[in-house]
Parts: C-alpha cells; structure tokens; sequence
C-alpha cells in the first residue's frame, strides 16, 4: 500500500463528514460538467474519493466508473445510496480504467496531488474515445507557492496532509496541451484560491 493511500484510508471518515467548503463554486462546475455529458455517455472519474460527484452525476450518463486509491474512500462510497448505473473500484490515477474507452474521463480535485501528472494525463488521454472530454478541476496554488508552501510543509511533517504539486493555471493548460488535448474552456470555480475548470 503506498503512503498516499494509506494517507487518505486514514483521513476518509473525516473527509467523508466534512461538508464542501464552497457550494456555489462546487454546484457551478457541476453545471458545466453536466452541460458536456449526456444520457449515453460512459464515464470514469479518477480519484473519486468518497463518491458524491460520481453520485451526483450517475443520472446524467449512460454508465459512470468512480476509481480512487483508497480502499477506505471507497469502501465509503459503496456504503451510499446508489443508481444501477454506477460502480466503484480501487485503482490509482494511471491504472484506472485499463482496457475500456470512455466518452470522458473525470479528475475532480485530484491533478495538484498525482506524483507524476503527465503520465495521469497521458492514461486519461488513451482510455478516451475519439471525439472523448477530459474535464478537471484542479486548484492552482503556484501564485500563492509563498503562503501555502510553508504551511503544508508543517502540516506535512504532522502526517495532516498529502504531497500537493503547486502550480500555476497555466503551466497546468500547457501540460494538458502537451498530452494531446486540445482546451475547449475554462473557469475558475472559486477564483481565490483559484480552482481551475478545464
């Protein structure tokens, strides 16, 4: 089991009770994720945690997949309420979804703490069909490296928090380009801290 893993299988409970910090923000890129999905669609989210976006979007697809590396978050997620039309399975970001295609692949809150994101972005590209969304959301901490660097060190050194890559918005757009997509859009949901929509 790696440490990430075991990190997130330690926090799940608590993450799981925790309300989402920015409803309109979250209910805002919901909307434009439904926008580009329809009722066909097959559908895999990596790094899904404990299931509600998954959830919360089942009934707007033909068949949706949420994957996470933590046995836990998603030992949580099949505890919920559950439309016929969704599974859950543990996998990590580059395993996920070996040997299907899909008409999106989902990374929700997940590209700021993968070890290596072009090969997150390169796996997400090929279990696309033609024609196939990758839709992220991911938080941009690099403009504010000199606050948030320090803090999640300390937090870090406690065992409260995760490795978290920081970058900048468009160093993100440009590794997304570099791994074969072309970006249809943007949007920062919230702005501060900003959370890239792409």
């Amino acid at each position: 089991m790696s440490d990430a893993s075991q990190f997130w299988d330690g926090v799940a409970r608590k993450y799981a009770a925790r309300p989402i910090a920015n409803m309109p923000a979250y209910e805002q890129s919901m909307a434009r994720v439904r926008a580009h999905l329809s009722a066909e669609d097959r559908v895999i989210e990596l790094g899904c945690g404990t299931g509600s976006t998954a959830l919360l979007l089942a009934p707007h697809v033909g068949w949706i997949t949420g994957t996470d590396l933590s046995p836990e978050m998603i030992a949580i997620a099949r505890e919920k309420p559950a439309p016929d039309n969704i599974d859950f399975a543990v996998a990590t970001d580059r395993a996920a979804g070996q040997g299907a295609a899909y008409d999106a692949v989902l990374a929700f809150n997940l590209l700021h703490l993968v070890p290596d994101i072009p090969a997150t972005l390169t796996h997400a590209h090929a279990l696309l069909n033609e024609g196939g969304l990758f839709i992220s959301k991911t938080v941009c901490l690099g403009p504010r490296k000199w606050l948030f660097g320090p803090l999640i060190g300390v937090m870090r050194a406690f065992g409260k928090a995760p490795p978290v890559a920081m970058f900048r918005a468009d160093d993100l757009e440009a590794q997304i380009r570099a791994a074969g997509f072309d970006i249809i859009e943007t949007g920062d949901y919230p702005a501060k801290p900003q959370s890239r929509f792409i």
